[in-house]
């Protein structure tokens, strides 16, 4: 199967769950793939939603030690990068080979 070398996507306009899928598929088969203008991703439903879901995000952490995590990264890069990351097998080794062919 012939893959191009990098495959590079403009983030602007897109879905972030509808772009993290495609790109998860395109990972998992081998595939280079740099996103680019993450900051222009969109989030579907309405602004309050949304804001209310990120703070209910921002309040899981853990008990004893908020250190060890959860990480909650606020960058529009970092936010594509875990969407993506849920959609892999991260803690396999095909899962890591997939996450190292992705630059956000």
């Amino acid at each position: 199967m012939g893959f191009e070398k990098v495959v590079v996507v403009d983030g602007r306009g897109h879905l972030i769950g509808r772009l993290a899928s495609t790109i998860a598929k395109q990972l998992l088969e081998g595939q280079r793939v740099v996103v680019v203008r993450c900051e222009l991703l969109n989030v579907s439903g309405s602004f309050y939603r949304n804001k209310l879901k990120y703070f209910a995000f921002l309040r899981k952490r853990m008990n004893t030690n908020p250190a060890h995590g959860p990480f909650h990264f606020r960058a529009p890069s970092k936010i594509l990068w875990r969407t993506i990351r849920g959609m892999i097998p991260h803690k396999t080794t095909r899962g890591m080979e997939a996450l190292n062919r992705l630059k956000v």
